[in-house]
């Protein structure tokens, strides 16, 4: 079983690459660091060097990053994932250099979402200045589609370390790699692609405050406020550019005895399953999955 550390980055093609920037600079409130790559641009949230990072061209997710330890593992996780019949490729130099990783592989889950495993992910030591106060303080989680979350729980239980938090229904499946109620998480999409991506704010506050500014703006709201009752958080999703879907959410819970926990069952239909607080529910718009236009498992 690969061992899974914690979620990395996600990389995510945009058409016009600086109205992506601007909304994730600008409104969401992340930090746009100088990598002096043309064509890329990277976006952090807390210590990592980043977090999102924007490549010009082809609009949707190009792959999502999560860390194991060391190459060791890197090394024992490649093997095992040819050994389970699952084609990997490994990056040369410039992609590791652009994910500012010292090692990375790639290659499709059984639903066609690109994953990508690295090691040496790149801590930058000063402070996040971040390009407006959200009040963002980590990159929390992210969600892929896939048409059968019974198996895509399968898959991610069974070639890796994530383990099943709760369940709401068929529609989704909550998983974490540590003690966070959920780094993971897939919900049911007929095609692959990024959910949403998740980011937490320092106070409750925080997501009121956001929740003005985003609607002062014009930005769609997707769903929230709310609290949702799997994992405690306070919500709220909305939507940028080149059909990226943003969250907030304050307060996740953290699952610290791992022998006691026993996964929950919640009825989508049932009220309240989502939202404890009543609020109008939907499933965020997904980004879709960008095609394999080129032979290379991990692309620049």
């Amino acid at each position: 079983m690969i061992e899974l550390v914690d979620i990395a980055y996600v990389r995510s093609g945009a058409a016009d690459l600086g109205a992506a920037v601007r909304f994730a600079t600008e409104v969401v409130g992340l930090e746009q660091v100088d990598g002096g790559e043309p064509g890329v641009a990277h976006l952090r949230a807390d210590g990592r060097h980043h977090c999102l990072a924007f490549v010009e061209g082809v609009s949707g997710v190009l792959a999502s990053g999560f860390t194991v330890a060391d190459p060791g593992a890197l090394a024992l996780a490649e093997t095992e994932l040819e050994t389970r019949g699952i084609t990997v490729r490994r990056g040369g130099p410039d992609e590791a250099r652009s994910r500012r990783v010292a090692e990375v592989i790639g290659f499709d889950d059984p639903f066609g979402n690109r994953i990508e495993l690295v090691c040496g992910q790149q801590t930058l030591a000063r402070p996040v200045v971040p390009g407006r106060g959200s009040g963002i303080t980590e990159f929390g989680h992210l969600c892929l589609d896939a048409p059968d979350v019974a198996d895509a729980h399968r898959f991610w239980s069974t070639t890796f370390n994530a383990r099943a938090s709760d369940w709401i229904g068929d529609a989704a499946c909550l998983m974490r790699i540590d003690e966070v109620h959920h780094k993971l998480a897939v919900f049911q999409g007929d095609q692959p692609g990024l959910c949403h991506v998740n980011f937490q704010v320092a106070e409750l506050d925080d997501v009121f405050r956001n929740w003005h500014h985003l609607e002062d703006l014009g930005v769609e709201i997707e769903m929230g406020p709310g609290r949702h009752p799997q994992s405690g958080a306070v919500f709220l999703y909305f939507l940028g550019p080149e059909g990226l879907t943003y969250e907030y959410s304050y307060g996740v819970r953290r699952i610290t005895d791992e022998a006691a926990w026993r996964p929950r069952f919640f009825d989508p239909a049932e009220r309240g399953s989502i939202d404890v607080w009543l609020g109008p529910t939907q499933k965020p718009r997904t980004q879709a999955q960008v095609p394999h236009l080129l032979p290379e498992a991990v692309r620049p």
